[in-house]
């Protein structure tokens, strides 16, 4: 969401109407956030504050990747978790189990105040078996103060002590997409994935085989396009000008669109 439709809690120019026409004309649609922190009520809330109004079913979280990956893998797990609301209620949703005594996985995400004792207790179930798990690869993440760890940072402490690498759901994994697109019943011929960073979102919609198309209203600015060795198929100012196309006409035969981001 942010760099793509917010920018510092408030809404890009065109976002909000852009939106709307998805809404209004039954556009599939969903807005993805590697941030595993909020549920989609608590994220919809944020998005509102912020001036866009995007329906729960609508958003589509690394934590509610994660849970669905973990479903298809063990129905019924068992999971120790570091996280918070929105890790716990994808995974308690999907079916597991959430304990500290044997788990088949240990699922790591973002959390406000990482404990040390969990982090410990992590690191003794993954070296008695459990497979390690991450919903994003992001090293850190913002806060008023400055920058703080986050689920990447955490996971190379853990893996240094443990020689376990985690497998990570999130973007730049492709899995996200795919998981996305099963969400709302699309293909990915037919499918356009909006970024602002080419490192994460447009890489991925690459791989998953969508539309990429990059705005430059967040991290990757036209003059860092050149030093990538991959290109997205379309580049705009920002969401605007994609608005303005669509409401023209342009573009509109694609069956489902999915906006990305990095944090919430």
């Amino acid at each position: 969401m942010d760099g793509v439709l917010v920018h510092e809690n408030q809404a890009i120019p065109g976002a909000a109407k852009m939106i709307g026409h998805w809404v209004a004309t039954g556009k599939r649609f969903l807005v993805l956030t590697n941030n595993s922190i909020y549920t989609p009520r608590d994220l919809r809330a944020r998005l509102l504050s912020s001036g866009l109004d995007v329906p729960e079913k609508n958003i589509w979280t690394s934590a509610m990747a994660t849970a669905e990956f973990l479903r298809r893998q063990r129905p019924g797990g068992r999971a120790f978790v570091i996280g918070e609301a929105g890790l716990t209620t994808a995974l308690h949703d999907a079916g597991f189990i959430l304990t500290d005594q044997e788990p088949d996985y240990v699922v790591l995400g973002e959390t406000r105040t990482y404990s040390f004792e969990a982090i410990t207790k992590a690191i003794r179930l993954i070296s008695d078996g459990a497979r390690f798990i991450t919903t994003n690869p992001d090293a850190t993440g913002p806060s008023p103060e400055g920058l703080l760890p986050a689920t990447g940072a955490v996971a190379a402490l853990i893996t240094q002590a443990t020689s376990r690498v985690p497998y990570v759901v999130g973007k730049p994994n492709p899995m996200m997409f795919r998981s996305a697109l099963n969400r709302i019943d699309a293909h990915s011929e037919t499918t356009a994935m909006i970024g602002d960073r080419m490192d994460t979102d447009i890489i991925a919609g690459m791989e998953a085989g969508l539309l990429t198309v990059l705005v430059h209203t967040g991290i990757t600015q036209p003059e860092d396009v050149a030093s990538f060795p991959f290109r997205a198929d379309l580049e705009y100012p920002s969401v605007a000008e994609i608005h303005a196309e669509l409401i023209q006409g342009t573009n509109e035969d694609g069956s489902g669109i999915v906006a990305g981001s990095n944090e919430d």
